[in-house]
Parts: structure tokens; sequence; C-alpha cells
């Protein structure tokens, strides 16, 4: 006679082994999710980087900032440090008149309209991204050349006028005295002067690229 046929029972599993196989699908799940986390953190986090240097060291037209730089043999960080200091690159008019990205004065712009060969030019073009940063930028160049380069200097004429920075430089010399930075009687352009140079550095830093610096 044939054995009787004894249905098998599937084997239970050992006390414990259904916990740790449970407690591995949450790690392997965890870590999947961990993946996922850092792959979208890799993403977002240069996006919100790149977000906050756009408020805290914006850039804009810099195309125009290089084609001027190169023609007026001016450093690009310096004109893109001007144009933070004076308007943090917003179109603007001030409650003193001074229009634009680098906040040329009318009669300023007159001046250097007249000085240039600017004979179409109006006020209103001050609006235009390339011609107040064309004309801040002569600007510049005409200041450095007055001061014989001192950058210091062309910067604090630039914010506190040439009248200004003149005097100053004929009082100390009166007394046998360099004129530089730290004597300069109005705390704004002083403050002024630290502000330009320092975005210059920022900017150099920042911006080498965009800036077509090498």
């Amino acid at each position: 006679m044939s054995p009787p046929i004894t249905q098998s029972r599937p084997a239970r599993p050992r006390p414990g082994t259904r916990g740790r196989s449970h407690a591995r699908r949450r790690v392997l799940a965890l870590l999947a999710l961990g993946g996922l986390v850092a792959g979208a953190a890799l993403l977002v986090v240069p996006l919100f980087n790149q977000a906050v240097q756009e408020v805290t060291l914006p850039l804009r037209h810099e195309d125009v900032i290089r084609q001027q730089a190169a023609a007026k043999q001016l450093d690009p960080a310096l004109i893109a440090g001007v144009i933070f200091a004076e308007s943090r690159f917003r179109d603007q008019t001030s409650s003193t008149g001074a229009k634009g990205l680098m906040q040329i004065q009318p009669a300023t712009a007159r001046f250097i309209a007249q000085r240039s060969g600017g004979t179409a030019f109006e006020l209103r073009d001050l609006g235009t991204p390339q011609i107040n940063i064309a004309y801040g930028s002569w600007y510049l160049r005409y200041l450095l050349d007055r001061y014989d380069g001192n950058e210091t200097l062309a910067i604090a004429a630039y914010n506190g006028g040439e009248t200004n920075v003149d005097r100053w430089i004929a009082e100390f010399g009166r007394r046998g005295m360099a004129f530089g930075k730290d004597p300069i009687p109005f705390t704004e352009t002083r403050e002024y002067v630290d502000r330009v140079q320092e975005a210059r550095e920022q900017y150099r830093r920042t911006y080498p690229r965009e800036l077509g610096i090498r």
C-alpha cells in the first residue's frame, strides 16, 4: 500500500525574520527616497544660490558693459560696481534728477554729449541702457584722466563732483599733504568710494565670464 499523501505546509519564518525583512524594505525605501531628495537638492541648490545672487549682486546688460569697457579702456567690473552703487541695476530717476542705471545728472549728461559729439542727444535718452552706460563710462574715463588715473579721486568726483574734489586736493596741497580716500570730508562720498570698490571686487570674483575678465 502506498503511504498516505501528506500535504506539506509552508515553512514558517523563524522568529524575527519577518521583522528584519520589513526593516530592510524600509531602509531600501528610505535610501531610494534619499537619493531622490539628494538629486533634487543638486538641482534646487544652484537655482536657489542663483536667485540669491540676483538679489544681492545683480548684473544686467553685461554685453553693453563689456563693449563700453573695451571702448573706453576701463575695467568692466568698475563699471558694474558704479552701476551697483548708483542704482543696483534699476532704471530710475533720483530725487535730485539723476537718471538711469548710472544716475547721470542732466547737466553732466549735456557736458558729456557736448564733449563726446552726441549732437542728437536728448535727456530722455538716458533711460536707454546702451546710452546711459555709454555716457557713464565716458564720464568715468574722463575723471580717471583728469585725476591722473587715481581711481579713488575719480570715484569720489563721480559722486561728490569735480569742484569739491578739486577743492579738497587744493586744501591738502597747501598743507603739503596728499589727498586720498580717508580724509574725504563728505561721509556719503567716502562711503560711496568704499561701496564702489568693494562691489568692483565682488563683480570680478562672481562674474568673470559674463564681464569678459580673464
